[in-house]
């Protein structure tokens, strides 16, 4: 598949409360081809965190080391997430 699914754009800022619906958001981008692109930014709305990610369609294309790295990301994220 050379475009997104589901008629997406090929860059995603996706955005809200630090909840785990957002973590599913980003969960469900990556494992539809998309790759994670720059560093989460978080900001405080007066009653919670609410947070960003951008993310940029990779599709088939996307390369092992690419795969790779965003894996390791996101098992670093679960490791924050555990407090380990």
């Amino acid at each position: 598949m050379t475009q997104p699914p589901n008629g997406e754009p090929r860059y995603r800022l996706l955005t809200g409360p630090d909840d785990a619906h957002f973590c599913r958001r980003v969960s469900e981008a990556l494992d539809a081809g998309y790759m994670l692109h720059g560093s989460p930014a978080a900001t405080h709305d007066g009653n919670q965190v609410i947070v960003a990610q951008a993310v940029v369609w990779q599709g088939p294309e996307s390369t092992p080391v690419q795969a790779a790295v965003a894996h390791e990301l996101e098992a670093m994220e679960d490791e924050l997430k555990s407090g380990d």
